[in-house]
């Protein structure tokens, strides 16, 4: 399934997040966590923003300039009525280059849309655009093995994919990132949500260590 066939069924399901049986706690308390570990509350980005708003509330209560990124030409419409004083994106983030680097990102119950064989790279672009010291948290299936599939839970076929547990660690590692935290915070169901950081670069770094 392709990211613009994603989007297209996202563009037709808003009112899953619109109506007031929305939990618009979902992620706020995980999201505190993650925040409690940047060092810089400056620039952040919210991966699949859709609609709620309600990560970039509390990105600008904490001092964060928030911007927003979605596949989803009626999610961000929505996204723009709701914060009209905040950049958004109409991008797939697999293709999309990441204007700066950020002090936070987040990724939650977006990038798992992202198709499978494009998992690592996304994760990776992610990942290289915290600046140092910045913080990213992003949900995922928390699968043993990297898997693929879709179902219609939303109402909707929709697809997902995952590179597995140790696939995403693979990746962190790669990136020189730190792993501050992994929790399964639904089970028994597989909702995974992992706060990856970039080390904060030393005041020599780079430099030849003097001889002697």
């Amino acid at each position: 399934m392709k990211p613009v066939e994603i989007a297209k069924v996202y563009d037709q399901i808003t009112s899953l997040w619109e109506n007031d049986e929305f939990d618009r706690n979902n992620g706020i308390d995980q999201h505190e966590r993650a925040i409690a570990f940047a060092k810089k509350k400056e620039y952040a980005l919210d991966v699949g923003c859709g609609c709620t708003g309600r990560f970039i509330d509390l990105l600008l209560k904490y001092g964060f300039q928030p911007e927003g990124i979605d596949f989803s030409v009626e999610m961000v419409k929505l996204a723009r009525r709701k914060h009209p004083g905040v950049h958004f994106y109409h991008e797939d983030i697999c293709e999309w280059q990441l204007p700066k680097k950020y002090d936070f990102i987040t990724a939650w119950d977006s990038i798992w849309h992202v198709p499978l064989n494009q998992q690592e790279n996304v994760t990776k672009k992610l990942l290289s655009s915290l600046d140092h010291g910045g913080v990213c948290i992003f949900s995922c299936g928390g699968v043993d093995e990297a898997a693929e599939h879709k179902d219609n839970a939303m109402g909707s076929e929709v697809y997902y994919s995952s590179l597995g547990v140790s696939g995403f660690l693979r990746v962190i590692a790669d990136s020189g990132c730190l792993l501050r935290h992994l929790e399964y915070d639904q089970y028994p169901e597989s909702h995974l949500y992992v706060i990856v950081q970039k080390p904060v670069k030393s005041p020599g770094q780079g430099a030849s260590a003097p001889l002697g």
